[in-house]
């Protein structure tokens, strides 16, 4: 079975499969790339960390330059710091797009809010990192709605087993609606958070 690379090769890396697609692939071979991939390596406090970092900040596909501005951010918020750096993340408007089921992978949530194909509240939002507040509404705009990649979503093939509790969602409508601020046991992300405070606290 050829990879999909480089998403497999990251995936594996990682621990975690990054896309339906990486999934089956990375059970055949659920360790690190390269010659020595299933060697087993001690691994130092700081590896072992900037390895949490890196799970949180690929599932979320943002760059280090975003995660550590959400994580400045968490720290002068109200709450545990990896509780909200976390709920932060999952408002990004991309990645509601990606959790509502608008989108296969968060890659391709990412590319439909950029090319200006979402809504917020009514009006068009082209910027992934939009960070929703509670109660605003995203939506496909009506021109968009015809399109392969919507049609294939309103038919509920990305639509997830279970909306976590926070977010409401209608595949017909191409609507979502974030009902609450996400608590951390309901986001489905995996991740220790607390080794990334510890990673950028250190």
């Amino acid at each position: 079975m050829n990879s999909p690379r480089p998403k497999a090769r990251l995936s594996r890396a990682l621990g975690i499969p990054l896309t339906p697609k990486c999934t089956r692939y990375f059970e055949r071979r659920p360790y690190p790339p390269g010659v020595h991939g299933r060697a087993r390596r001690k691994s130092s406090d700081y590896s072992v960390r900037l390895l949490e970092k890196q799970r949180l900040r690929h599932q979320y596909n943002v760059s280090e330059k975003q995660l550590r501005a959400a994580f400045v951010l968490a720290v002068k918020s109200d709450g545990k710091t990896g509780d909200v750096l976390v709920s932060l993340l999952e408002r990004r408007l991309d990645a509601v797009v990606h959790r509502a089921g608008f989108a296969r992978t968060i890659y391709q949530a990412r590319q439909l809010v950029a090319h200006g194909h979402l809504t917020v509240d009514g009006a068009k939002v082209d910027i992934p990192s939009y960070r929703l507040r509670p109660g605003q509404v995203v939506a496909v705009k009506a021109a968009s709605r015809s399109k392969p990649p919507f049609q294939i979503a309103a038919s509920g093939a990305h639509a997830p087993q279970k909306l976590p509790p926070y977010l409401s969602a209608s595949m017909p409508d191409l609507s979502a609606s974030l009902l609450a601020l996400p608590t951390r046991r309901d986001v489905p992300v995996i991740c220790d958070e607390q080794l990334v405070v510890e990673f950028y606290s250190r």
